[in-house]
């Protein structure tokens, strides 16, 4: 086997840690990662040294954005749960932050992933979302800022729309 696909199998556990808290489903998850690694398989040519995981974390972004933006031209149907109702106790913590992360924007979370859950630089988030690094800051701030917010029980700020 090969160096590079042995750096690709090594990425494959991140990968999926990843996928899954973007996703919020498993099975999505599993799908996205396995069409990373098909993507990257395939494109192994115009792979020239650098980092490996970080380019698979780019490939990943990219098609989770092209889910997204496929899901966002179809209705959305969201089921009720039996567990919907307000917790109490020692699990209600962890699903508070659940929940303040599904409040974030795509991109906000997925930053914020990559640096809590990944623990990427900011440089390299940088360069797998395609944007400067001062956005990346700007990104992070903000998520941290509006989960704080939630978890202390504040509502969030409306915007004003000229």
């Amino acid at each position: 086997m090969s160096e590079f696909r042995q750096r690709i199998e090594a990425a494959i556990p991140a990968l999926r840690r990843y996928a899954r808290a973007l996703t919020r489903d498993t099975e999505t998850a599993d799908d996205i990662v396995q069409d990373t690694l098909v993507r990257a398989l395939r494109s192994e040519h115009l792979f020239h040294d650098g980092d490996v995981r970080a380019w698979l974390y780019t490939i990943l972004t990219n098609l989770n954005r092209n889910r997204l933006r496929s899901l966002s031209r179809r209705p959305t149907l969201t089921p009720i749960k039996d567990n919907d109702a307000a917790m109490t106790g020692p699990d209600s913590g962890s699903r508070d932050i659940a929940r303040a992360l599904d409040d974030l924007a795509e991109d906000q979370r997925a930053a914020l992933l990559l640096v809590v859950l990944e623990g990427l630089t900011y440089r390299e988030v940088a360069e797998i979302q395609g944007v400067p690094i001062g956005t990346v800051m700007s990104r992070l701030a903000r998520a941290r800022m509006q989960i704080k917010a939630y978890l202390d029980g504040e509502r969030p700020a409306l915007r004003r729309v000229k």
